[in-house]
């Protein structure tokens, strides 16, 4: 929706829906009647965390919209949107590789998820390098944020880091920090 939409509109609507979510969460903790409807809407979705009512936390759905919102008022659109899909689809790769599959440990994770992880990750770059036509410096800057972001990911417990906000911005900082050292060694920007 992103790439079809002017980066202000995208940001207005991002910011509204984040608002509308985290509105949900303090409704969802501190209104019983709101708490039984959205637990028999999308209870069998939430955590264990996200139910219990001792301790406000922040849903999924919020902690990805937070992600969303910052990821694309933040960074360039060739990177903000490449950051965001790497979260979604490396992370739910990651997720259900390393559940099944995963058997040895790699910090808080799966090494097999972890691996699944990077691999999604260089093809997601690969896609939007196909659809962004911005040359082999930044598939050369995927791999590497690839890389990083995957070792963020696995120890994202340990540095107490929700992995909706260390991925894309993990990746996105990587990218950034990529394009400037291609610029030093005289390569192509990728970010225009």
């Amino acid at each position: 929706m992103y790439l079809q939409l002017d980066h202000w509109t995208g940001i207005t609507i991002l910011t509204a829906m984040t608002v509308t979510s985290l509105l949900i969460d303090l409704l969802m903790h501190y209104h019983a009647p709101t708490r039984r409807v959205m637990h028999s809407l999308v209870g069998p979705m939430l955590r264990p965390h996200e139910i219990a009512s001792e301790v406000f936390r922040l849903t999924g759905a919020s902690w990805v919209l937070i992600a969303a919102t910052l990821t694309f008022l933040l960074f360039p659109k060739v990177i903000s949107t490449t950051s965001f899909t790497v979260l979604i689809v490396s992370d739910t790769a990651a997720a259900l590789i390393g559940r099944r599959y995963g058997k040895r440990r790699f910090f808080d994770k799966t090494l097999v998820g972890t691996v699944f992880f990077v691999i999604t990750a260089v093809a997601v770059t690969i896609v939007y390098e196909q659809v962004f036509l911005v040359g082999p410096w930044f598939l050369v800057s995927g791999v590497i944020a690839s890389l990083v972001c995957g070792v963020v990911e696995a120890a994202s417990t340990r540095l107490k880091l929700d992995d909706n906000i260390s991925i894309p911005s993990s990746f996105a900082l990587t990218m950034l920090a990529m394009n400037w050292l291609g610029q030093f060694l005289h390569m192509p920007t990728f970010l225009h």
